[in-house]
């Protein structure tokens, strides 16, 4: 059985862990503190008039005028030594600045300056609301819920006009008449969360032009559940005996339950995060938008198309035109470069460029945080999400078939250093358990230790002959056994075998960097005892 931590010792990396224990109850857990909370300000309602004049401006595609109103309203006050209250407009009008923040007709297809403009500020608006009033009291959770348009009548409703016979619901009197705000937003073109992690994470290796994009949107919604969550632990810590754990209502834990069911959910997530920019995976995690990677003609020109715009003549040029017409569009081949055919067949290469493993160092941190956010909220919420032993066999089938140069991107210090030290370790020694020989004994205990790795796991070769296990198995008697297991493997021919030079380099570098470890270590035991 893999060696994890019972969820009662393992602590997500949004803690830390006093190492006093209370002596009241033999069965006390260890302290735990959250890192300190940013002073966040409490939030109110925009005033009637003040919500009335950005829909309108929302409706009529003014987004600059709309954004910068926002922008100044939520800031407002923020220089005072007793800041107030930041006034915020209702979460359809948040929800669309999320949109307008990457929907292709406001970036990547912008057909004038103030559209681009505007999706800059949509993102550095959200940014503002994050910082200065919190995902809780800027009710983020609700504002990003993904639904259909049939369910979402906080979204879907056209605004009624008012009349003395009109009575407007709250709905009605919040809502937006705009299609970005409703069926072509991405809370309602995308299936869910971990679609649009799919689709972003599938452009960092096939269209680099969105995947800029998708990169600062991605990494702020991650913010955003980070954020969330620590918050509500902290509450948890402040507050429990309160029969309702507030991490129940997390942003995160309503994006893991999606009306799937649980087995299929997790792998799927898995399948999202690991998103390879294959034909499997761009068909389980498709655009968002349709025809969303295509570039405007060369013809068109941004000048032209403002030149349009005539208020006093009523012709609005771009302003109400919020989606592009196919004529208009391309393909740019430069911004969409298709997987080998090589890597389409074979599982062993499912990564399309190993000189910018997953997409690229961005990519990779994204990747990662999402893993160590799953791998949280399985150690606190196993009866929500997944138990965490499930959760690491998961990872597992995943890690295990990578080439080394990704495997390695993955396990390096570097990349665990986004866990929690008990997370990192159980999930290292999960994949080192699967490659190590059957006569290697198993650790004591779930901490990896430096005796754990001299008994358990350095003397030993991987339990295969394959010259990749045997790098990412990486004392000498240790060295030796992969060396000579490696030599007797490539004198066959197996079937599917990816052994190479390539591989044999790495070998031989992983060796040294074991004896430069070891050697490392046994300097500084030695400065100790003297």
């Amino acid at each position: 059985m893999s060696p994890l931590a019972s969820s009662q010792e393992s602590i997500p990396s949004v803690y830390s862990i006093d190492s006093s224990e209370s002596s009241s109850s033999s069965s006390a857990r260890p302290s735990i503190h959250l890192e300190p909370l940013p002073a966040w300000r409490t939030a109110k309602l925009l005033p009637y008039e003040l919500r009335e004049h950005c829909i309108i401006y929302f409706e009529e595609g003014l987004y600059v005028p709309a954004l910068y109103l926002l922008i100044s309203l939520v800031t407002f006050g923020t220089a005072s030594s007793t800041p107030t209250p930041a006034f915020l407009p209702p979460q359809q009008q948040l929800a669309l600045a999320a949109t307008l923040a990457i929907h292709p007709s406001i970036t990547t297809r912008a057909q004038n300056e103030d559209r681009l403009q505007a999706s800059n500020l949509a993102l550095r608006y959200l940014r503002l609301i994050l910082d200065l009033v919190g995902p809780i009291n800027g009710n983020l959770t609700d504002a990003f819920a993904f639904s259909t348009v049939e369910t979402s009548s906080r979204r879907g409703a056209k605004r009624r006009t008012t009349g003395d016979d009109l009575s407007p619901t709250k709905d009605d009197i919040h809502s937006i008449n705009s299609e970005l705000a409703n069926a072509g937003s991405i809370w309602a073109k995308a299936q869910d969360f971990w679609h649009v992690v799919g689709w972003a994470f599938n452009c960092s290796l096939l269209h680099q032009r969105r995947w800029e994009r998708w990169q600062l949107w991605l990494q702020y919604m991650i913010d955003v559940l980070e954020s969330d969550w620590t918050l509500r632990a902290q509450m948890r810590i402040d507050d429990p005996d309160n029969e309702q754990d507030p991490r129940e209502s997390s942003l995160m834990v309503q994006y893991l339950n999606g009306g799937i069911a649980p087995a299929r959910q997790e792998r799927r997530i898995l399948r999202a995060v690991f998103a390879d920019g294959t034909s499997k995976s761009t068909g389980e995690f498709p655009e968002i938008w349709r025809n969303e990677t295509k570039e405007l003609k060369k013809h068109t020109d941004m000048k032209k198309s403002e030149a349009k715009l005539n208020i006093e003549a009523d012709v609005w040029g771009l302003y109400m035109n919020e989606t592009s017409s196919s004529s208009d569009l391309e393909d740019d081949p430069a911004a969409t470069s298709p997987v080998p055919a090589e890597l389409e067949t074979s599982p062993q290469t499912p990564f399309s460029d190993v000189s910018a493993p997953f997409g690229g160092p961005q990519s990779i941190v994204l990747r990662l945080r999402l893993l160590s956010l799953l791998s949280t909220v399985s150690v606190f919420l196993p009866q929500t999400f997944t138990p965490l032993s499930t959760l690491y066999d998961l990872y597992l089938e995943h890690f295990r078939p990578l080439p080394v140069p990704s495997f390695f991107t993955l396990i390096c210090p570097s990349s665990m250093q986004y866990f929690h030290q008990s997370a990192a370790s159980s999930i290292t020694q999960v994949i080192l358990r699967s490659l190590i020989a059957s006569s290697a004994p198993p650790p004591l205990t779930d901490d990896l230790t430096q005796k754990d790795l001299e008994r358990c796991y350095l003397p030993f070769p991987a339990n295969t002959g394959m010259v990749s296990d045997n790098i990412k198995t990486a004392v000498e008697q240790g060295i030796e056994a992969r060396e000579q297991k490696a030599k007797k493997a490539g004198k066959g021919r197996g079937k599917g075998r990816v052994d190479g030079e390539g591989e044999r380099m790495w070998l031989k570098a992983s060796a040294g960097r074991m004896k430069g470890l070891v050697d490392l270590v046994g300097g500084q035991e030695q400065r100790q005892d003297t």
